[in-house]
């Protein structure tokens, strides 16, 4: 039995067609933690064990876990609690789930930082570094899937580039640094997911085909939609306004922003690309399938 939580989010809904596709021939039977059944496609529904509710709360993931041989965890952010809360404290009744139920093996969704002098003053990432070390203190077998920021990011700005030609950011114009597609974490999480021969717990760094500077996402860009596009740095001091305007919790814009200050001294940079983490999907690519559309379309 492998469990899934968060299966309608930006990598779940990737994940889940996956595992359907290849679970069944391998005995696997599938159960989803998801707090409306009517957000999956009926599709979807006919195929999988459905529990209601949300996978931070203790009665759900008990109900959840039990029987289970694995889990797809994902942490949605709560941009209402501090960090600690919306990682830790919404992870602790998961952990004590899964080591009640003896689960063997999880796979998280966390970040790239671990390991570097950053990691401790990074914000949103420090606090998911924290929660990959309570999952793995109940002694399952844990591999924390360490994502640099998503192409996906870059849908916020889709109006932005559509009206103004204009994306903006915290860092560097030409910083360079690793970015992925949810499409190839939800592939390489599915592949931990249906062969559970590892052990122990480790990170899975993915680091997507080659490290990009905003300005090198401009030029890709400009390309791909046949029209200039253009960065715009923000000072820091201007986010965080902008955050707290918008009615986030104070800690937890300070969390962001710190994560986006480390990120622009190179909290991404602290792996090298090699064969077994570097994934498929290009930016070119991506513009081309993803971002066009949703700017053109």
């Amino acid at each position: 039995m492998i469990v899934i939580t968060a299966p309608t989010g930006n990598i779940g809904v990737r994940l889940l067609p996956l595992l359907l596709e290849s679970a069944p021939a391998r005995g696997e039977e599938l159960r989803v933690v998801v707090r409306d059944p009517a957000r999956l496609p009926e599709s979807v529904r006919e195929h999988v064990e459905v529990v209601i509710g949300s996978h931070g709360d203790a009665e759900v993931v008990d109900r959840a876990f039990e029987g289970a041989d694995a889990v797809f965890w994902l942490v949605p952010p709560d941009s209402a609690k501090t960090p600690t809360d919306a990682f830790s404290s919404f992870t602790r009744p998961a952990a004590e789930a899964l080591a009640a139920h003896g689960v063997g093996h999880v796979v998280g969704v966390s970040a790239l930082g671990r390991g570097t002098p950053l990691a401790d003053s990074a914000g949103l990432v420090t606090a998911s570094l924290a929660m990959d070390d309570l999952i793995a203190d109940t002694g399952v077998a844990y591999r924390a899937l360490a994502n640099p920021s998503f192409y996906e990011n870059l849908l916020e700005e889709a109006d932005s580039i559509r009206e103004k030609g204009v994306f903006t950011d915290v860092v560097d114009a030409d910083r360079k640094a690793p970015l992925v597609s949810v499409t190839d974490i939800a592939a390489v999480a599915a592949g931990l997911l249906l062969d559970r021969s590892w052990t122990g717990s480790g990170s899975v760094p993915v680091l997507g085909p080659q490290d990009l500077s905003p300005s090198d996402l401009a030029r890709v860009m400009s390309e791909q939609l046949g029209r200039p596009v253009r960065y715009e740095r923000r000072p820091f001091d201007e986010l965080r306004t902008t955050l707290v305007a918008h009615g986030l919790d104070e800690a937890f814009v300070d969390g962001i922003v710190e994560m986006k200050q480390a990120k622009d001294q190179g909290l991404d940079a602290g792996v090298t690309r090699a064969p077994d983490n570097a994934t498929p999907t290009t930016f070119d690519q991506w513009c081309a399938e993803v971002l066009k559309p949703a700017v053109l379309g």
